[in-house]
C-alpha cells in the first residue's frame, strides 16, 4: 500500500542512496518548526506508517495543528519502533502470548500469527534478591539462589525467545533494563527497511521514560498493551500537551542529579502533568549530562507524566561516542537529526518550539534533599529531615504521619547481634541500599558515593554491622570503573558488597532483615527506616518492617548508614567519633564536584562499554546451560505453580457480545487517595497467612519455596490470590491495615481474596470505590488483570494514573470517574450500597453513564474509555480478545 501523504524523501548518504527519510522540517508553512520536539518523533511515526489501514492522512495533519487540537482530546495513533520488556512483566506477556497460540488455533487460525512484528528485548532483572550481603561472595550466592528459585521461569522464557521472531532475551545477571536500553540498546535513530527514522519505545515497565533523556521517545504501557503493540497494533492515545520545563542557571557544588530529581518531582505534582508530555528546554539543560538528564526523565512516572523529553543535542550524541556505540552510525545519526531538524542546541532559544504551558526551575536553588517517608514526591531538604521525621512520628496517620503517642516518641529496644549489643529507636536505619535504575546508571553519584565511602573509612567511620547494606548496580560498567577507579574496596569495607545486577531493593526484593532486628522492630513498634537511592518508597514496598522509606542520592544513603539514624541535622551533629576522639561531619568527607569530574573523566571510558556489552548475552553459563523445549506451541505443566495457562480466553468465540448493563453489584473495597498498584498487586513477599500462600501450601511448597509475587506472574491462581494482599492496604470498611475487607451479605471480615469468591460463587458482580490517583506507580498490569479475575467489573475514582487506566481498558473493567466536583463524600456513598451501572447501547468515548444505587439515589459519572479504540477493545472484552480475534479472522 503506498503512502498517500505527501512529503520529501532524500538520500542521506550518497553512497547509500537506498537510505532515505521523511523531511519535514523543509514544510513551507512553518508549522513543523513550532513543534515540540516530542510532537516530532509522534509526527514522524505518523507518516511513516501512513496508510488506509494504520494512519490515516488525517491523523497526520492533526499532529501537524498540535498548537491547534491539543485541548481537544483529538485521537491519534502510535506505532513506537521498538518494545522493552523486564521478566517481571515479561512472563506474564510470554504466558499471554503462549495462551493466545492455543486460542487462535482452537478457533481456527494459524497459531504462529501471533508473534511479535516489531524488535522486542527482555531484560531478565527483577529476579535476583539480597539474600546474601556484607560478604564478598554475595553476588554469586544471591545469583545461584535466583537460578535456584527460577529456574522453571527461566526455562518458560528461553523456549519463548526459540519459539517467537523478534525476542531477544538478555540474561540474568545483565543489569536493570533501563540502564541496558540506555548504554547498549538504544538506537536513538533506527535505519531499518531503507530509511532513517527517530527511536521510539514502549516498555512494560513504568520506568522506560529513563531513555527520553537521551532523545529516544519512550513511556511505560502495561503488559496487556505492549503485547498489542508487538503484534502490529498501534497504540491510541489522545495527543498531549506538552509541558516546557525551563532549566536555568548551574547546580550548587553539592548538589547532585538525585537533588534535582526530587525537587523537579514536587514541582510537577503540584503543578499537575499527568496523561501530558514534558519537554526540557533552557541553557541549564546544557549543564547536565546524559546520566543526569536520563534520572530525571526516569522518575517521570513519581510526577504523572506520560513521557520527560530531552530532545538529542552534542551532548547525546557525545554519549553514544563514549558508551561505545559505532562511530559510523553515529556520525550518520547526528546528520540524519541536522537535515530533518531535530538536534537541538539547547542555548539557543530561538529553537524553543511552542509548549501549552511553560514552568521553570533555576537549578541554582536546588539544595541536597530526601523524599519520604511514603511517596517520593514528598521532597525534604536534608537540613529538615531530623525535623520532618519527628513530626511525622506524631502526625495523625497518613503520607506524612505515623501517628506515634508523644510519651514513645523516643523509647528505646535493646538487642543483640552477633554477640554484641545495640540499640533501635524511632528513625533507626536498618536497610540502606544503593540500588535502581534511577541513580547506579549515573557515574557521577556512584563515583561520589565511592568517594565518600573512601574517605569515611579514612577517617575511622564504620557501619553497625546489623544494618542490612547492599550496592546493585545498573550494568557490570559501573562495577567496572568503581573497581578501576579503586573506590570498590572502600565501599565493601562500608558493607556495601555487590550484591546483584538488577533491581533488588528496590521493588521489594530486599531479602530479610536479621532476626533480632525484626524482633526489636516489632516489639517497640518501631518506625524503622529503609534510605535507598530508588524511585518509590510507598507504604510496604521496600520491607514489611520499614513503615519510613526515603528515597536519596548514593553519597546520602552512604552518609545515613554510618549515622544508624534518620534523627540527624548533618549540620550540627556528627555522622560518628573515630577511634581518636575526633568528631567527624558529613562536609568533612562530602567529594566536592571537580573531585568527582576528574575520576569520572579518567575512567568512566568507552573500553569499558564495549567489554561488557560484546558479550552480554553469552557471559551468563547458567543461563548458557538451561533447556528450553522447541515447539511452537507451549506444553503446559499441570503441576507448575509458576507457569500456568491463564483463563483469558476460556470460551472466547469469534462472534461479539453486547456489553450490559452491570446489576446490583456490591462494593469489594473503599479506598481513598493515591493507591498505588504496589497495593492493588504487591510484588514482593508472599505473607505466610495469606490466600496465596495457602495455595502453594496446598501444592506441597515450604514458605522457603514461596519466592516472591513478582516471580509468580506467569500463575494467575497465585496472582488472584495475591490481589489487595499488601499488607499496608487501607479499606475504608476495616478500621485497621490490612488485606480485609467486609462481605456484606454476611457481615464477616475476610481476607480480600476469600471474599470475592463467595461473592463470584452467589453471581455477585464486583465494583471498588477510590480516590485521586488510583494506580499510581509501577505499570504492573496484573493490578487489572487480578481485579478482573476476582469479578470486578468497574472502578469509579476520582482520578486515574495513565498506564493504570489503560490496563483497566486492555482487561475490559470500566474505569468510570466521578464528575468534576463530585466524590464519595459530596454524593453521600458510603460503599454499603449496591450499584447498578446502565450501559448504553450505542456508546461514545468519555460518556457520562448513569449509577442507581438500591437506596434510590442516581448519580452520573464518566465512562474513561479515552478514544474510540477503547471502545472497540470494550467491546471485545478486552485488548487481547480483539487481537486474538482479529488474527484469527
Amino acid at each position: 500500500m503506498s503512502n498517500p501523504f505527501v512529503r520529501i524523501v532524500e538520500p542521506l548518504d550518497p553512497k547509500q542512496p537506498l537510505k532515505k527519510f521523511f523531511n519535514l522540517s523543509k514544510l513551507e508553512d512553518g508549522r513543523y518548526a513550532r513543534l515540540p520536539f516530542s510532537i516530532r518523533v509522534l509526527l514522524e511515526a505518523a507518516i511513516r506508517n501512513c496508510d488506509e489501514f494504520l494512519v490515516k492522512k488525517g491523523d497526520v495533519e492533526n499532529i501537524l495543528n498540535w498548537k491547534v487540537v491539543q485541548h481537544r482530546n483529538v485521537e491519534v495513533p502510535f506505532k513506537p519502533a521498538r518494545v522493552i520488556l523486564q521478566d517481571f512483566t515479561g512472563v506474564p506477556a510470554v504466558v499471554d502470548f503462549a495462551a493466545m497460540r492455543d486460542a487462535v488455533k482452537k478457533l481456527g487460525g494459524d497459531p504462529e500469527k501471533i508473534n511479535p512484528i516489531c524488535p522486542a528485548d527482555l531484560v531478565i532483572d527483577h529476579s535476583i534478591q539480597v539474600d546474601f550481603n556484607r560478604r564478598s561472595d554475595s553476588l554469586q550466592k544471591n545469583q545461584d539462589l535466583e537460578f535456584e528459585r527460577n529456574k522453571e521461569r527461566f526455562e518458560f522464557l528461553k523456549w519463548g525467545s526459540q519459539a517467537f521472531k523478534n525476542m531477544r532475551i538478555i540474561p540474568p545477571g545483565s543489569g536493570i533494563i533501563h540502564q541496558v536500553n540506555l548504554e547498549y540498546l538504544a538506537r536513538v535513530v533506527m535505519d531499518q527497511d531503507g530509511y532513517y527514522y527517530p527511536d521510539s519505545v514502549v516498555g512494560t515497565d513504568s520506568h522506560t521514560t529513563m531513555i527520553d533523556g537521551l532523545g529516544v521517545l519512550g513511556w511505560g504501557v502495561g503488559g496487556i498493551e505492549a503485547e498489542a503493540v508487538m503484534l502490529g497494533q498501534p497504540i491510541s492515545m489522545v495527543l498531549p500537551e506538552v509541558v516546557g520545563y525551563k532549566l536555568l542557571g548551574n547546580p550548587q557544588p553539592l548538589v547532585t542529579s538525585t537533588d534535582i530529581v526530587l525537587t523537579i518531582t514536587k514541582h510537577l505534582r503540584q503543578v499537575g502533568v499527568v496523561g501530558k508530555f514534558v519537554e526540557f528546554f533552557g541553557p541549564g539543560v546544557a549543564q547536565l549530562s546524559i546520566a543526569d538528564r536520563a534520572t530525571i526523565a526516569n522518575m517521570c512516572p513519581e510526577y504523572g507524566a506520560t513521557a520527560a523529553y530531552f530532545p538529542v543535542d552534542d551532548i547525546s550524541i557525545g554519549y553514544l561516542i563514549q558508551t561505545g556505540r559505532d562511530k559510523e552510525k553515529v556520525t550518520c545519526t547526528k546528520k540524519y537529526l541536522e537535515a530533518v531538524g531535530m538536534l537541538r542546541d539547547f542555548r539557543n532559544s530561538s529553537q524553543d518550539p511552542d509548549f501549552t504551558q511553560v514552568v521553570e526551575l533555576d537549578l541554582h536553588t536546588v539544595v541536597p534533599c530526601c523524599s519520604g517517608p511514603k511517596r517520593p514526591q514528598d521532597k525534604v531538604a536534608v537540613s529538615d529531615m531530623k525535623k520532618d521525621f519527628e513530626t511525622c512520628l506524631g502526625s495523625k496517620q497518613g503520607f506524612k504521619g505515623f501517628q506515634i503517642a508523644p510519651d514513645r516518641h523516643n523509647s528505646i529496644v535493646k538487642f543483640n547481634f552477633e554477640g554484641c549489643d545495640f540499640e533501635l529507636a524511632h528513625g533507626s536505619v536498618v536497610i540502606a541500599a544503593i540500588t535502581s535504575c534511577t541513580n547506579t546508571s549515573n557515574p557521577s553519584v556512584m563515583l561520589g558515593a565511592g568517594l565518600l565511602a573512601k574517605k569515611a573509612v579514612e577517617a575511622g567511620l564504620t557501619v553497625k554491622p546489623y544494618i542490612k547494606t547492599s550496592l546493585s548496580p545498573g550494568s557490570g560498567v559501573v562495577t567496572y570503573y568503581l573497581r578501576e577507579s579503586g573506590v570498590m574496596s572502600y565501599l565493601s569495607q562500608l558493607g556495601f558488597d555487590v550484591v546483584g545486577y538488577g533491581c533488588m531493593t528496590c521493588i521489594g526484593n530486599s531479602g530479610p532483615l536479621p532476626e533480632s532486628v525484626v524482633e526489636a522492630i516489632t516489639q517497640g513498634d518501631l518506625v524503622a527506616v529503609g534510605v535507598l537511592s530508588g524511585n518509590r518508597n510507598f507504604e510496604g514496598r521496600v520491607h514489611p518492617n520499614t513503615r519510613a522509606n526515603y528515597l536519596a542520592s548514593p553519597p546520602l544513603v552512604i552518609a545515613y548508614a554510618i549515622a544508624g539514624t534518620i534523627r540527624i541535622d548533618f549540620e550540627k551533629e556528627p555522622l560518628g567519633i573515630n577511634a581518636s576522639g575526633r568528631k567527624i561531619f558529613l562536609k568533612d568527607i562530602w567529594p566536592t564536584r571537580n573531585e568527582i569530574q576528574d575520576v569520572e573523566r579518567q575512567f568512566v571510558i568507552p573500553g569499558m562499554f564495549k567489554e561488557v556489552y560484546q558479550k552480554i548475552e553469552t557471559v551468563n553459563e547458567s543461563w548458557n546451560a538451561l533447556d528450553a523445549p522447541s515447539d511452537k506451541l507451549y506444553t503446559w505443566n499441570p503441576k507448575s505453580t509458576y507457569i500456568k495457562s491463564p483463563p483469558f480466553f476460556d470460551g472466547l468465540t469469534l462472534a461479539l457480545q453486547t456489553p450490559k448493563t452491570i446489576e446490583d453489584a456490591y462494593v469489594l473495597l473503599s479506598f481513598g487517595d493515591s493507591v498505588t498498584t504496589d497495593h492493588i498487586s504487591p510484588a514482593g513477599n508472599i505473607a505466610r497467612n495469606s490466600p496465596a500462600a495457602r495455595y502453594l501450601t496446598s501444592r506441597g511448597l515450604t514458605p522457603r519455596e514461596f519466592n516472591s509475587y513478582g516471580s509468580r506472574r506467569g500463575n494467575d491462581a497465585v496472582m488472584a490470590r495475591g490481589t489487595f494482599a499488601n499488607i499496608r492496604l487501607v479499606n475504608k470498611f476495616i478500621d485497621k491495615q490490612g488485606p480485609q475487607t467486609i462481605h456484606f451479605p454476611s457481615g464477616e471480615t475476610l481476607d480480600v481474596f476469600d471474599a470475592a469468591e463467595r461473592y463470584k460463587q452467589a453471581g455477585h458482580p464486583l465494583i471498588v470505590l477510590a480516590g485521586k490517583e488510583y494506580g499510581a506507580g509501577s505499570s504492573r498490569d496484573w493490578a487489572a488483570k487480578g481485579p478482573f479475575l476476582l469479578g470486578v467489573k468497574a472502578v469509579l475514582a476520582e482520578s486515574y494514573e495513565r498506564i493504570h487506566r489503560s490496563n483497566l481498558v486492555g482487561m475490559g473493567v470500566i474505569p468510570l470517574q466521578y464528575l468534576p466536583g463530585e466524590d464519595a463524600g459530596t454524593l453521600g456513598l458510603t460503599g454499603r450500597e449496591r450499584y447498578t451501572i446502565i450501559i448504553p447501547e450505542k456508546l461514545k468515548p468519555q460518556m457520562n453513564v448513569q449509577i442507581k444505587l438500591d437506596t434510590g439515589k442516581t448519580f452520573h459519572a464518566i465512562m474513561r474509555f479515552d478514544t474510540d479504540v477503547e471502545l472497540t477493545y470494550f467491546h471485545n472484552g478486552g485488548i487481547l480478545n480483539y487481537m486474538i480475534r482479529k488474527m484469527a479472522s
